[in-house]
């Protein structure tokens, strides 16, 4: 397979952070895709790449920049994955850098050529209609061994910072994966992105939307019931507070925010930020020994914590893909708020 390599250039970007970059196919063209900028937004439109096209759309939402996104494709298949940080940017690029470099070694992966971007920003789609052939092994065991192994080194990274840079243990980022295996679509998530599958329905030529991903937020009732059931003696492990639900320990993080943005802004930001209850990093919300001095005081809890609040095991689910399966929407949560 022919790839070719482009350098993506959205809007300002902190100092030392890298450009984004994108791997587009179908003999060494980009099939005419459009590159633009809106203000905060940036985006370009169909692109080719594997056996099929995208186009992605990115808005900075933060004045700093904690998201990233990657796409890897190739002769041997197809990897996406959306990074929603919070707290900073540490965890979400640290994630670019070593989630997919730990799937490729697990699952015996090859792909021809690499995309990680990191345009960080808190908006984020991308935008999928792909069909792709592999040649590797692929399963839910080895997309969940890249992920403990993703966040046991992040959790290195957080110890070996802790005398220098405490407050990286309250770092963390959502994350939504998807592999295209042999004709098999992998979905693997933690936090509250979503992908979003388009099938066409029959020969109206209507489309059905299909959400594939499990959310992990306090805001859904069965989130709730498993947090309680996983810490049955802690009656405070959920709490409702200025309309939204929060994981316990969460609660301090933005409380700022209630006094000083609109309602509705303030709703979303504790919403998206404060009620996930999976996610890489956080770590301060999964080992007592980095919830204590140093970290800021608000991020410490009240009491001992004696197992961990917050998990980085992610739903994984497979989809065997169909004719009539159209397009993929993966996007963190910013957008689905807004449809």
């Amino acid at each position: 397979m022919n790839l070719l390599s482009l350098c993506w250039k959205p809007f300002g970007h902190e100092k030392g952070n890298h450009g984004a970059n994108g791997v587009l196919g179908g003999g060494g063209s980009s099939g005419g895709s459009k590159e633009g900028k809106d203000g905060l937004l940036w985006y370009r439109d169909i692109g080719k790449y594997g056996s099929g096209d995208f186009s992605m759309a990115v808005i900075q939402a933060n004045q700093v920049l904690e998201d990233q996104s990657q796409i890897e494709s190739g002769q041997y298949g197809t990897f996406v994955g959306i990074y929603d940080g919070h707290g900073g940017p540490e965890t979400a690029r640290y994630v670019c850098d070593h989630l997919f470099k730990h799937f490729r070694g697990s699952s015996l992966w090859v792909l021809s050529r690499r995309s990680c971007s990191y345009v960080g920003v808190l908006r984020l789609c991308v935008y999928a209609a792909i069909a792709a052939e592999s040649q590797g092994v692929v399963t839910a065991e080895t997309i969940q061994r890249a992920f403990r192994q993703t966040e046991e080194g992040f959790t290195t990274l957080v110890s070996e910072s802790w005398s220098t840079r405490p407050n990286m243990a309250t770092v963390g980022t959502c994350c939504l994966v998807g592999v295209i295996h042999q004709q098999t679509l992998f979905i693997a998530n933690l936090g509250d992105s979503r992908v979003v599958l388009g099938k066409k329905v029959g020969n109206t030529g209507g489309i059905a939307a299909l959400q594939l991903s499990t959310e992990h937020n306090a805001n859904i009732a069965a989130i709730r019931q498993e947090l309680k059931e996983l810490h049955p003696n802690d009656p405070q492990i959920v709490v409702l507070k200025h309309g939204v639900w929060r994981v316990k320990g969460i609660i301090q993080e933005n409380d700022y925010y209630v006094s000083t943005m609109p309602q509705m802004l303030t709703r979303r930001l504790l919403s998206r930020i404060l009620s996930v209850s999976r996610s890489i990093g956080d770590v301060y919300m999964k080992h007592a020994r980095y919830n204590r001095e140093p970290i800021n005081g608000k991020f410490r809890l009240p009491e001992p914590m004696n197992m961990p609040i917050l998990s980085a095991n992610p739903t994984i689910i497979s989809h065997d893909l169909q004719p009539n399966d159209s397009f993929l929407i993966f996007a963190s949560d910013g957008l689905w708020e807004h449809l």
